[in-house]
């Protein structure tokens, strides 16, 4: 071969950029919402769309995984060496349902490419990043020139990621020996831009709860109980409203006990991260910035808890006012854990704020979602880590910082099942609209994650052994 393997990367992949992101299209234009069961049938086209593209790969074994609810793909390619590491690849498949009024570039399963980007639900979050991996595959067995990968490979993308995994903690115990690996890769997180290599080395774990505050004993006339009777409505914006102090901080208790400090030399790398405020509101349009009192922004949303209020109902929303005082109302809440956190720790401290804040005369009823994770760090020192580390660094030509992401995945559940570390490698930006109208994926953020992931097939022989 007369090139040298990192421009065999690059080049394969630039000559057949039109190619590829054809096939990201395709995958897009099917509407695997996992959240309606409208579309059940088009998780199942999703799952298999991914099963023929991934045989046509080249992977000699490519299944679907039934669960109790939607379908998982597996793949499975072994290395020729049969003593080298093996990488699992986690992502998924489904996404978000999507309000068609509100996307301005393109219907959101009607695919666009426009300066540089693909527009469409899933287009990132998380189809670009799968296609990615695979993509990286292509590439690095063309630089090589090899029939296998250098690792042995496996792939499981799930159908059920945005519904909250209810199925995933029996499906990765009961094949854990099919899932077995020396490292794990989740796909499913950011970058911080596209000019800056950072590698995520973490991310946040979550809780999700549901109360219901019962006031009346049915919808009352204002006119006829006002002033006398409880509000649910209000009592639960009271509640809501006490759910920081004027620091910034939660109010559960105990809730902060066993929050790791960040190391001196973690700020220092949080800081060095380029950050201008005006760009973030304008990147997130998030409008202003909120939050916990004596750290930066980069610091409360990758390495500082959170509690969110995300739905809030009551009255007649949507609806003609009756002018009632409502019998019932309802919240949704989103904690977002930090290590040393644990979500069941967590739910306990939510169960006594609630009981010892919610005033007498009131009822009601907090129920948790069962698909809560705790927060995942991957191992600083790790071997695999350092490879991604250097395999970045050549993509972008300068050093690699470390960086946590704000979201969850379920990667402490993938560690603990699987006894074996988790490292973080995605292509979505803030920016990218994830859940929104007008979700995108940057090409050059996919083109980029490619040629490193396809170096760090390459490298990893010769950092990892079994």
């Amino acid at each position: 071969m007369d090139k040298e393997p990192d421009h065999a990367v690059h080049d394969w992949l630039h000559e057949r950029i039109d190619v590829l992101l054809e096939d990201l299209a395709d995958w897009v234009r099917v509407p695997s919402v996992s959240a309606d069961p409208a579309h059940e049938r088009d998780v199942t086209r999703s799952a298999r769309w991914l099963r023929a593209h991934l045989l046509e790969t080249g992977f000699p074994e490519v299944e679907e995984w039934d669960t109790d609810g939607l379908q998982a793909v597996f793949a499975h390619w072994p290395a020729e060496d049969a003593d080298a590491p093996t990488v699992l690849v986690y992502s998924h498949h489904d996404v978000r349902a999507a309000k068609d009024q509100e996307w301005q570039e393109t219907a959101p399963f009607a695919p666009a490419l426009r300066q540089g980007r693909m527009y469409g639900r899933g287009a990132s979050d998380a189809k670009g990043q799968v296609l990615c991996h695979v993509w990286a595959l292509r590439a690095h067995l063309e630089a090589t020139g090899r029939t296998a990968p250098a690792v042995t490979l496996k792939y499981l993308i799930k159908g059920e990621e945005e519904i909250g995994s209810p199925h995933l903690t029996d499906l990765v115990r009961t094949r854990a020996d099919r899932l077995a690996a020396d490292v794990v890769i989740v796909s499913d997180t950011m970058l911080w831009s596209l000019e800056e290599a950072a590698v995520c080395t973490g991310v946040r774990g979550s809780v999700g709860a549901h109360l219901e505050v019962r006031g009346p004993r049915r919808d009352v006339h204002s006119g006829v109980v006002a002033g006398s009777a409880p509000n649910p409505l209000t009592e639960i914006c009271r509640l809501a409203g006490t759910l920081h102090d004027d620091r910034g901080r939660i109010t559960l208790p105990g809730f902060y006990d066993t929050v790791a400090p960040l190391s001196d030399e973690e700020r220092r790398g949080i800081a060095a991260i380029p950050f201008d405020t005006d760009a973030w509101l304008e990147r997130t349009r998030s409008r202003s910035v909120q939050g916990e009192s004596g750290h930066s922004v980069l610091e409360r949303v990758w390495a500082r808890p959170a509690a969110e209020v995300v739905t809030l109902l009551g009255g007649d929303p949507g609806d003609p006012s009756r002018g009632v005082i409502p019998a019932v109302a309802s919240a949704d809440l989103t904690l977002r854990l930090v290590p040393d956190q644990r979500a069941d720790q967590v739910v306990e401290q939510l169960r006594r704020w609630v009981d010892e804040r919610i005033r007498d005369g009131f009822e009601y009823e907090l129920t948790i979602s069962p698909t809560s994770q705790d927060p995942y760090a991957t191992p600083a020192g790790h071997p695999a880590l350092a490879a991604l580390e250097d395999a970045m660094s050549r993509t972008l030509r300068r050093p690699a910082r470390r960086i946590r992401n704000g979201g969850g995945a379920p990667a402490a559940l993938l560690a603990a099942a699987l006894h074996t570390p988790v490292l973080f490698y995605g292509t979505g930006l803030p920016e990218d609209h994830w859940h929104d109208s007008d979700e995108k994926a940057e090409v050059q953020a996919l083109l980029q994650g490619a040629e490193t992931l396809a170096r760090l097939l390459a490298d990893l022989p010769g950092r990892l052994r079994p």
